[in-house]
């Protein structure tokens, strides 16, 4: 399959980036310039773990914005069910009415992730806590500019990457070139698969504009948001073009075993499998987050330097 060089005939995407330095996460709302239609890409919810709190902070900047420029939300999409910060989904779609959407393969996660914290019958893994599930290849507007859905599952089974007009969303599968890729050691992560994901990305054209999830810089940096394809197949430090398939899964696979877990993990599954939405309050009125003990892998050096 040949991969295209120009991007000219997709519409140009009017993309702005809003930044949330606790977790390095980029959300995005992408509006079509014809008209006010537009969308809200992985939106956060600030999340104070110490005191069991949430905030809407940084999801009252997006809706300021939208105000702002009297835009028209068509979606709130989701790349995948996070790892590192809880989903403020649910809190937007009370201000705008917007569906928010997910791949199908959440299902799989819920599956899961169920088991893992010994969620109530009563939680369904169907999907049925988001309003639409889409498959690989499915189509969708934001006015005048045309969505498409490309799963792209390794880092997680429900990950996919959006393209809408020229710009492609990839959530967590791509970092920035200088950073590389996404680790592939949650549950149902799979470093080989991630790859195969990759490769389809690789084959849009080299001028696609990429907009990543997040970028962890070193302390002399900004954080990007933006790279293109081209850019990623020339530079990015754990998958150029022409990576072989069994070096990128070991070196993966190397460079997992030696990762702690993401701060979040335990609060953002539990809360993003069900739309960023907590589990129904017990009888006491009250929402809780569930520790499971001795089931993901600790850091005790991490755990003595912040005890120290």
């Amino acid at each position: 399959m040949q991969t295209e060089h120009s991007n000219n005939a997709q519409p140009k995407a009017v993309v702005t980036p809003f930044h949330h330095p606790a977790t390095g996460t980029w959300s995005y709302i992408v509006q079509d310039s014809s008209s006010k239609a537009a969308a809200i890409i992985d939106p956060v919810m600030d999340f104070e773990f110490r005191a069991g709190r949430t905030y809407t902070d940084y999801a009252d900047e997006l809706l300021a914005f939208i105000r702002k420029e009297q835009l028209d939300v068509k979606w709130i999409l989701e790349t995948h069910a996070h790892a590192d910060h809880l989903s403020a989904a649910p809190y937007l779609q009370e201000h705008l009415g917007a569906p928010v959407a997910i791949g199908r393969g959440i299902t799989a996660v819920q599956e899961r992730f169920k088991e893992l914290f010994n969620l109530p019958d009563a939680f369904r893994t169907d999907g049925s806590q988001f309003d639409h599930l889409f498959d690989d290849g499915d189509t969708f507007a934001i006015g005048a500019l045309p969505g498409r859905v490309i799963a792209t599952p390794g880092h997680t089974s429900d990950s996919n990457s959006f393209l809408i007009g020229d710009a492609l969303f990839v959530g967590d599968s791509l970092f920035a070139p200088r950073f590389g890729t996404a680790r592939c050691d949650f549950p149902g992560g799979d470093a080989g698969v991630l790859f195969d994901s990759i490769q389809k990305l690789y084959q849009l054209p080299e001028d696609t504009r990429v907009f990543l999830c997040h970028d962890y810089p070193p302390e002399d940096k900004e954080p990007i948001y933006q790279t293109t394809i081209g850019e990623q197949k020339r530079d990015n430090i754990h998958v150029k073009a022409d990576t072989r398939r069994e070096d990128f899964v070991a070196m993966r696979k190397q460079r997992d075993d030696s990762l702690p877990m993401p701060e979040l993990i335990i609060p953002s599954v539990q809360v993003n499998i069900n739309t960023g939405k907590p589990m129904p309050a017990e009888d006491n009125g009250t929402s809780y987050i569930k520790v499971p003990l001795n089931i993901f892998r600790g850091d005790p050096e991490r755990m003595a330097r912040d005890s120290s």
